[in-house]
């Protein structure tokens, strides 16, 4: 009878063990790596260190690479957009993460063209690209034949519409062909002298990208962000007029604390085309989301690109507000848009802002 009384307890111990282990799985984890669960709670860091956010973002980078083995928008395939831009003064990044890439972009040319234009493969080409393109401007300093070949697959694999390809339900990067077609505008002003090389059919392929991108409405104002983006390394895709009318518009999103909130670029249901309404809609702070990590980095360091001065009032509140909003992980906290539970949003919430202060003159 004793043992029948407690059984209930004992399976309500249970649960919560199990519930409580579940909760501190790592984030990142690989042979020698294991990086805390990202929680919205983890306490702020004493004092701002660019060592312990390059920490983060090596080991995130290094743990994903070895345990999936593929290239993911959300940590490798931004470590590959941004890492080389820190070449001057963090010296070359590890020679590793560019070999992988080599090796994957060897794999993907080996495959069939049919299986690469599936679900989200031309925009996973497309950061490949990109990040064959940065090692290229930043490390290199001249145009190699391995990044030409990688982004001749990319534009191998370009949508009729001039888009690239890509999933709709895991945003914001997983999340539509538009995204696709910004990260390929990125890889092709990036690489440099590539452009002006281009064959005839190469050039209809730019020609249609340009065509898409002014054309298609952006699916929200993170899609104009991107946009924007894209129009520092592709000269021409948007006029003047545009170009001021993002930067009123990211001006404009920025909360009183100094940062910026995702979550006020898209509704709930713009996000991956609807596929996280119901989730965004039931969040606490709905009508009032929190300055995150991922969008402060991301306006400051599209603004700065944008030709929008480091001392401008709104940019140096950002950047009060980054150095004050590290955790003791080294990252910095942007809630996800899709699932409570990894958070790999942090990765990028936290590579966007060390690009912020390295744009501002704030790195040393």
């Amino acid at each position: 009878m004793r043992h029948t009384k407690h059984t209930p307890m004992l399976l309500v111990i249970i649960a919560l063990f199990s519930c409580n282990t579940n909760a501190v799985e790592p984030q990142y984890a690989s042979e020698g790596i294991a990086i805390p669960a990202a929680t919205a709670d983890e306490p702020l860091i004493d004092q701002f260190s660019t060592k312990k956010a390059l920490e983060y973002l090596e080991q995130g980078t290094t743990a994903w690479q070895a345990k999936r083995k593929c290239v993911a928008c959300h940590t490798n395939g931004t470590y590959i957009q941004l890492r080389p831009a820190l070449t001057p003064i963090l010296g070359k990044p590890n020679a590793a993460n560019h070999e992988f890439l080599v090796n994957e972009i060897t794999k993907f040319k080996r495959a069939p063209t049919t299986s690469l234009l599936q679900g989200i493969k031309p925009t996973q080409i497309a950061y490949m690209a990109q990040g064959m393109a940065e090692w290229d401007l930043h490390v290199n300093g001249k145009l190699t034949a391995d990044t030409i070949a990688a982004l001749d697959l990319m534009l191998s694999v370009q949508s009729d519409d001039g888009s690239w390809g890509n999933i709709d339900c895991w945003p914001p990067f997983e999340s539509s062909s538009y995204q696709g077609a910004t990260v390929a505008a990125l890889a092709l002003g990036t690489a440099p002298g590539f452009l002006e090389e281009m064959n005839a059919d190469q050039q209809t392929q730019v020609a249609k990208l340009k065509k898409y991108l002014q054309t298609q409405p952006a699916p929200h104002d993170y899609g104009k962000v991107l946009l924007l983006w894209a129009n520092t390394r592709m000269d021409g895709l948007i006029d003047k007029a545009v170009q001021q009318e993002i930067v009123t518009m990211i001006l404009g999103h920025q909360n009183e604390d100094g940062g910026w909130a995702m979550r006020n670029f898209g509704t709930p249901d713009t996000w991956g085309g609807g596929s996280r309404s119901e989730k965004l809609k039931a969040e606490k702070e709905v009508t009032n989301p929190p300055s995150d990590g991922h969008q402060t980095g991301l306006a400051i360091m599209v603004l700065r690109d944008a030709g929008i001065p480091a001392d401008h009032p709104q940019i140096q509140k950002g950047i009060v507000w980054i150095k004050a909003n590290q955790r003791t992980s080294g990252r910095w906290w942007t809630r996800s848009l899709n699932k409570d539970t990894r958070h790999f949003i942090t990765y990028s919430g936290t590579f966007y802002p060390i690009m912020a202060l390295h744009k501002c003159g704030e790195l040393k």
